[in-house]
C-alpha cells in the first residue's frame, strides 16, 4: 500500500485556501483527469478513526485507507488532503476545493440532495460520554430532553446534531462545537455535561486523550427517530456530476468486501465484523 506523506503545515495551508483539485474541464470528467494525472485531492475533517493527520504528517484513517486501496486499483497513485471543518466538507466539494470526501460521512437523504455517495463501507451506532460517575444518570437522548439542566455538545454538521434535535432536546440545551477534541475539552471543563458522536469516533477520542475524569456510557440506548432505531452508514462522497468516478469506486469496493480487504482495514481502526455494511446500498438508504 502506498504511503502518502503530507506535512501538517501544508495541510493547514491547503485547508485555508483553494486547493489544486483535479476539477475537470468540460470535455474531461474528474475521474478521467485523476487517472491521467494519477492524483486526486480529498477533503477530510481530522476525525479519528475515519480520517486524520498523524503527528508525522501522514493522512490516514478508515475512510482514507479504504479510498487509498480503491484509488490505487483504479490507477490513481497519489492522494493529497485538504483539512476542512466537518460542516464545510460538502460546500467545499461543491466549490471544487477537492475532488471527493473521505471523512466517514453518514449517508442521509438530505446530504444526498447535494452530493452523491458511494455505497457504504461501514455501519455503526451512536455513543455518548459524560463526567466520571455519570452525575446526571444519562443513558439516552431522552434523558437529556427530560432534564433541562443538562447541556449536550454536538459537532457542527454531523448526523448527531440532527438526531439530538429530532429526539426533542431543546435548542437551549445544545452547544454546537467545531470538532471532536474541542467537544472533549468542553466536557472536561464543564461547559457541557455530555457529548455525542459515533461509537468508533468516541472510542478513539477517549483512547487518545486518556482522560480520567470522563467516561463513555456503556449502556447507552440508541436513539429512535421517526419510529426507527438509528444506525449510521458511512461512505466516500462525490460531486453529482461524477457518476463515472462513483460507479468505478463502487465496483472496487464490492471486490474489497468479497476478498476481505475491507474488514482488514476496518479492524485496523478499531471496527469489528459487526460493523461491516453488508449488502446495504446507498440507494436503499436515501429512499
Amino acid at each position: 500500500m502506498m504511503v502518502v506523506m503530507i506535512g501538517l503545515l501544508a495541510i493547514g495551508i491547503m485547508g485555508c485556501g483553494k486547493s489544486e483539485s483535479t476539477s475537470a474541464s468540460p470535455k474531461q470528467t474528474t475521474f478521467q483527469k485523476a487517472k491521467k494525472d494519477k492524483r486526486v485531492v480529498v477533503g477530510f475533517a481530522n476525525e479519528k478513526p475515519y480520517a486524520y493527520a498523524t503527528s508525522d504528517g501522514k493522512l490516514t484513517g478508515e475512510s482514507v485507507e479504504v479510498a487509498r486501496v480503491i484509488l490505487k486499483r483504479l490507477g490513481i497513485k497519489e492522494m493529497d488532503g485538504v483539512l476542512t471543518e466537518f460542516g464545510s466538507l460538502i460546500p467545499g466539494l461543491k466549490a471544487d476545493r477537492f475532488d471527493m470526501i473521505t471523512a466517514g460521512m453518514f449517508i442521509t437523504p438530505e446530504r444526498a440532495n447535494e452530493v452523491d455517495f458511494a455505497n457504504p463501507d461501514y455501519s455503526i451506532g451512536e455513543a455518548i460520554a459524560v463526567k466520571k460517575g455519570n452525575p446526571y444518570h444519562i443513558k439516552s437522548y431522552e434523558d437529556i430532553k427530560n432534564n433541562s439542566e443538562v447541556k449536550v455538545g454536538v459537532i457542527a454538521g454531523t448526523a448527531e446534531a440532527n438526531y439530538v434535535k429530532e429526539s426533542g432536546v431543546n435548542a437551549s440545551q445544545i452547544t454546537v462545537i467545531s470538532d471532536n477534541p474541542s467537544a472533549l475539552s468542553a466536557l472536561q471543563s464543564g461547559r457541557v455535561d455530555v457529548i455525542t458522536m459515533t461509537g468508533p469516533a468516541l472510542r478513539s477520542l477517549l483512547d487518545t486523550a486518556k482522560s480520567n475524569n470522563v467516561e463513555k456510557v456503556k449502556d447507552f440506548k440508541q436513539p429512535v427517530i421517526n419510529g426507527k432505531s438509528v444506525k449510521g452508514y458511512g461512505a466516500t462522497v462525490f460531486r453529482k456530476q461524477d457518476d463515472d468516478f462513483r460507479e468505478a469506486f463502487n465496483k472496487e469496493l464490492e471486490k474489497m468486501k468479497k476478498d476481505g480487504e475491507l474488514l482488514k482495514i476496518l479492524k485496523k481502526y478499531g471496527f469489528t465484523e459487526n460493523e461491516l455494511p453488508g449488502d446495504v446500498t446507498t440507494e436503499q438508504l436515501i429512499k
